[in-house]
């Protein structure tokens, strides 16, 4: 039996995986990426209930997913909301991803940045975005969107700045906000850490993003990952964790096919 497909069918089956390709991209500059995957995990355990019969666990996904459907409105309400501010903007993300010329300057800027802050005893709080989006932050920031050099980043935390106050967020190799609130993570007494020192946790603790904190009263150089920070590091130690951190961010050296096996017995020799 042959089925033959008019061509309105495969316009409207790409205008779908369009939609929920850019809803997608969207969502995966938000942690609400995660709260989908549970979702599709979700609808996919009702499907996988409904095909063997399983009447009480289809029974009770059914109820559950119901509920969802009402409730998702309502928990993805601020990203509903921007969604619909963001249509029609040309530029909808910031791709993360560097050359490697690109790298080696960002690693540059902010090393040399952070060296100044140091000597200078200038607190400073600057994160790096990795596959986590940091969105809801840039959002409560104040916008800038220009390339990263250590003389901008001088100019933020410059003391008397009116941005000096808050955090830095990097996306690729540019600065997408200053003065952002980051959320503080709650300390032991017995830990003296400082308000910089506690959202460079607090946000490595709801993201994969990278902190690196100067501190005010001593000039010492922390960073934190995963919601542990190392403290009183050297600007050379702070390259070598900034690259070992975001060297997944470089692009790959893009080859014509054609050429490719002679420049790599090129490159062997």
């Amino acid at each position: 039996m042959r089925v033959n497909f008019a061509p309105t069918v495969f316009i409207d089956i790409a205008i779908v995986a369009f939609l929920f390709y850019w809803i997608y991209l969207f969502l995966r500059e938000t942690r609400a990426l995660r709260i989908l995957y549970g979702f599709l995990i979700l609808v996919l355990a009702m499907l996988i209930a409904k095909i063997f019969n399983l009447i009480l666990l289809n029974f009770l996904l059914r109820y559950l997913t119901t509920a969802l459907i009402v409730a998702i409105p309502i928990v993805f309400q601020p990203e509903l909301r921007q969604v619909l501010e963001k249509i029609g903007r040309p530029r909808f993300w910031t791709d993360i991803q560097l050359t490697r010329d690109n790298f080696s300057n960002l690693l540059n800027e902010i090393v040399l940045a952070t060296e100044q802050f140091s000597k200078q005893k200038v607190g400073a709080l600057i994160i790096i975005q990795r596959s986590t989006g940091l969105r809801e932050y840039i959002e409560n920031g104040i916008r800038i969107d220009a390339k990263v050099s250590a003389g901008l980043l001088n100019s933020i935390f410059f003391p008397k700045s009116p941005l000096h106050d808050g955090a830095v967020i990097i996306i690729g190799r540019r600065i997408l906000s200053a003065s952002s609130i980051l959320p503080v993570a709650e300390i032991d007494a017995g830990r003296n850490l400082g308000t910089r020192h506690r959202a460079a946790i607090g946000v490595t603790q709801v993201s994969d993003a990278v902190a690196v904190v100067v501190s005010e009263e001593t000039g010492s150089i922390s960073i934190a990952v995963s919601g542990e920070l190392e403290r009183r590091i050297t600007s050379d130690r702070l390259r070598s964790r900034l690259y070992r951190l975001l060297r997944k961010n470089v692009k790959p050296p893009s080859r014509k096919l054609f050429f490719w096996p002679l420049k790599k017995k090129e490159e062997d020799k």
